[in-house]
């Protein structure tokens, strides 16, 4: 029998790119790092709010890279990421709850299926510029991702509920008690201790926390080949995208023998 799992809570909102990259590397992972992934729908902008933190966005300089440095860790992590034509008005305007709200009454009835309607969210606004915030636009994220139409319905129809607005609450509180300013943030319980990792470029650090950094200094998280996703357009009326997501492998250069890891047997 081998170790138990360690538990990793992963906060998010489908309004962060940020978060879609590292929901996908730790979705990746989850088995080959033996982690219990939580999945913890959460709001940006209560987060926001309570830290006091304004989008970076809002700053031109900072706004330019951010658009360049998405497109080059969507390339890098293999995620087709795209910034939405009117940006603002998906960020500042539109915003997240409905979605969020929405994520969190699948989470508390359908936990099953909560990686896949994120997912879908994810397409919609960060790769193919559709909106998030009306119901027949979560109806469809949720249709796509498997969900029949009468059971995503029923739970559209739970987003303005106490227990679903209350839960979300609860979830961003957590994550503002945890320290957080923004998201995605990663919370790892390791031996009675907890670490709070922001952003999604601290998955080496993650990796060192949990004995899997298998080369000192060098990444641990190089995507495999062939590519870790497809996408197809169906036709230019539906822009339709169909992706698969498998399983990323790790580098196999020399193992230098740290936190115990050992080189991959021979095929």
């Amino acid at each position: 029998m081998g170790p138990l799992p360690r538990t990793l809570e992963l906060f998010y909102d489908v309004l962060s790119p940020y978060s879609w990259l590292g929901f996908e590397v730790l979705c990746r992972y989850k088995k080959l790092w033996n982690i219990n992934l939580q999945l913890r729908p959460s709001l940006i902008a209560g987060i926001m709010k309570d830290s006091g933190n304004q989008p970076p966005a809002l700053l031109p300089r900072k706004a330019q890279y951010l658009k360049d440095d998405i497109k080059r860790l969507g390339e890098h992590i293999q995620v087709p990421l795209q910034f939405p034509k009117d940006f603002f008005s998906v960020i500042l305007e539109k915003g997240s709850l409905s979605a969020m709200r929405f994520l969190t009454a699948v989470n508390l009835e359908r936990p099953e299926m909560l990686e896949k309607v994120s997912r879908e969210l994810w397409m919609r606004v960060w790769s193919r510029d559709e909106d998030i915030s009306e119901p027949k636009s979560i109806l469809a994220a949720a249709e796509k991702a498997g969900m029949s139409t009468e059971q995503a319905q029923g739970l559209l129809e739970k987003i303005s509920t106490p227990k679903v607005k209350n839960e979300l609450k609860e979830t961003t509180n957590a994550a503002c008690k945890y320290g957080a300013f923004g998201l995605p943030i990663t919370v790892a319980h390791l031996d009675g201790q907890t670490h709070m990792l922001f952003g999604s470029d601290r998955m080496e650090l993650l990796a060192h926390l949990l004995g899997k950094l298998q080369v000192h200094g060098e990444l641990p998280l190089t995507p495999a080949l062939p590519p870790l996703y497809q996408l197809t357009r169906r036709t230019d009326a539906e822009q339709d995208m169909f992706y698969t997501f498998p399983t990323m492998e790790p580098h196999t250069q020399e193992f230098s023998g740290l936190n115990g890891e050992r080189p991959p047997s021979p095929p």
